[in-house]
């Protein structure tokens, strides 16, 4: 109970099974449905009173790992791509216990990703030598996948939830950064002729409005 230090004198809670929370505290399992009923009193004398029952607990699933996952290689330009590939194939072919799922765990996820990339769909492991060689020489295969990454995106500011909450956002930005100033306008000039009223003076209302 908020602000409850001591339970109140005035009632006798020896006489029953009620006895009021203080802090928190362990709720252990009886074998019997854990309920729980919350009390909210408003100002205005208006209640709300609900009851909450502890879903019934059941044993955890076990999702196994997933077993084809893509060998992923990248290099700066493609006789590095290449170099990355036999080099993989030597390491696999030197260390025949080796688990590939988890060089294509590794390598996914604790390599730099250069432009230059290939992905092998395969877990079986002459399938995934055979890739490798294959795009080592520069030869196509149907277990290889291979492209160039595009330069990343330009950076974008979006600003959510324009109302009272947020009067006049962004209007400091466009009186000091003159970039900003003209990107805005331009985005206006296509928006207000199909708004009640411009857009930008929507944006840096006063908060009154």
């Amino acid at each position: 109970t908020l602000h409850l230090d001591e339970p109140t004198p005035h009632v006798d809670w020896s006489s029953g099974n009620v006895t009021p929370l203080t802090g928190d505290e362990n709720w252990p399992h009886t074998g019997h449905p854990r309920r729980a009923a919350v009390s909210s009193f408003g100002i205005s004398g208006t209640n709300a009173h609900i009851i909450l029952e502890a879903p019934p607990e059941t044993p955890t699933e076990e999702h196994p790992e997933p077993s084809n996952l893509p060998v992923l290689l990248s290099g700066k330009n493609e006789p590095a791509l290449r170099q990355q590939a036999s080099q993989l194939a030597t390491f696999i072919s030197a260390h025949p216990e080796s688990d590939i799922a988890e060089i294509a765990r590794t390598l996914a996820t604790s390599r730099t990703h250069h432009p230059h990339r290939a992905g092998i769909v395969s877990q079986e492991r002459e399938e995934v030598l055979t890739a490798l060689h294959a795009l080592a020489q520069g030869e196509e295969s149907p277990a290889v996948v291979q492209g160039v990454a595009t330069e990343p995106g330009k950076i974008a500011f979006l600003y959510p939830g324009q109302g009272s909450q947020r009067p006049g956002m962004g209007s400091q930005l466009y009186e000091t950064h003159p970039v900003f100033a003209h990107k805005l306008d331009e985005i206006c000039a296509h928006f207000d002729p199909h708004l009640p009223h411009p857009l930008r003076d929507i944006m840096f209302a006063p908060h009154n409005h």
